[in-house]
């Protein structure tokens, strides 16, 4: 039995590749560059050639194929654009899959994709989800808010290099969960039947806004944020400018979901339903605020360290002249 990851070198792809390697699944990779994934070798994974911008590349990854598990997507620094990766390549991995007959298919999408056509990449998740549904292959959809890893390049980041934060008004919190604990409910749900052929809203059981994740950073790191409201007319301006142009999609993207996050949409999941379907507790769960804890322990210790080197090498060329 065979379990094909795509988007393995991925931030929530790698935490997958990892759960299932140590549950002792028979883990296969679709890579576009095997020198980069050599990593997930390392954890006795198997690396295949394959790119979703070539179907003729994946028939041979999908031999003797059980289950799929697909956590891949376009990111801003793809030269691809979305459209490429998140519908032309979906269609050909289900296809793929269904010359294969694969017994689970498992595909990730955005939670309340279905309420923002308006945004290329919420659509193509949207379309898709309605596409498998549809096909007759076996699938468990999960809608996700958002990542903790996401947060740090976001807030913790330019807090720590005093760069501005560009907020506006919220109205609704996120559910966002670490990628460790999305991986699990993913690779749960590969010996759950009753997972299959159903959506699942996926997050923390805690939801939080913007300004208090931002408030967590400030208190962390010692330091003051730099905040500037954006107007929300002018974000909805700026992604519709954006919209016009297809190699600007990723940049709409991101000034959409600026937006997203500032309407009237719940973006909180209803935890106890999936802790009675995967059995997994909240207290089994990573809180963002450990996680957040542990990150600006690690960086400000590094900084502390680079500091005191800096000041070593200093104190060394002053005796030397």
């Amino acid at each position: 039995m065979v379990l094909l990851i795509i988007g393995a070198t991925g931030t929530l792809g790698r935490q997958i590749v990892r759960q299932a390697v140590n549950e002792g699944y028979n883990v296969r990779c679709l890579v576009r560059n095997i020198r980069k994934a050599n990593f997930l070798r390392e954890w006795e994974a198997e690396l295949i050639y394959g790119d979703l911008s070539f179907p003729e590349t994946l028939p041979e990854a999908f031999k003797g194929v059980t289950m799929v598990i697909d956590a891949s997507t376009s990111r801003p620094t793809d030269n691809l654009n979305v459209k490429d990766i998140d519908w032309d390549g979906k269609i050909a991995l289900l296809q793929a899959a269904k010359v294969a007959k694969v017994k689970q298919f498992i595909f990730f999408s955005i939670l309340n994709a279905d309420k923002y056509t308006y945004i290329p990449l919420m659509k193509l998740k949207s379309k898709f989800e309605y596409i498998l549904e549809n096909s007759g292959v076996p699938y468990t959809i999960f809608q996700l808010s958002g990542f903790y890893q996401g947060l740090i390049g976001q807030y913790a980041l330019p807090i720590l290099e005093q760069q501005p934060i560009y907020v506006t008004k919220e109205s609704m919190p996120v559910a966002y969960m670490d990628t460790t604990d999305v991986a699990k409910f993913c690779v749960k749900s590969l010996k759950l039947p009753n997972t299959k052929n159903l959506t699942f809203a996926l997050g923390s059981p805690d939801a939080v806004l913007s300004t208090e994740v931002i408030q967590k950073c400030e208190t962390l790191s010692g330091q003051s944020a730099k905040t500037n409201q954006l107007p929300i007319f002018w974000v909805k301006l700026s992604r519709k400018f954006a919209n016009f142009f297809e190699w600007s999609w990723n940049i709409a993207d991101r000034l959409a979901f600026i937006e997203v996050f500032s309407g009237k949409e719940d973006f909180s999941v209803n935890y106890t339903k999936l802790q009675e379907t995967f059995g997994i507790e909240a207290s089994e769960l990573l809180t963002l605020d450990n996680y957040l804890k542990e990150y600006f322990e690690q960086i400000l210790t590094k900084l502390k360290d680079l500091n005191y080197n800096q000041a070593q090498i200093q104190k060394q060329r002053d005796l030397t002249f």
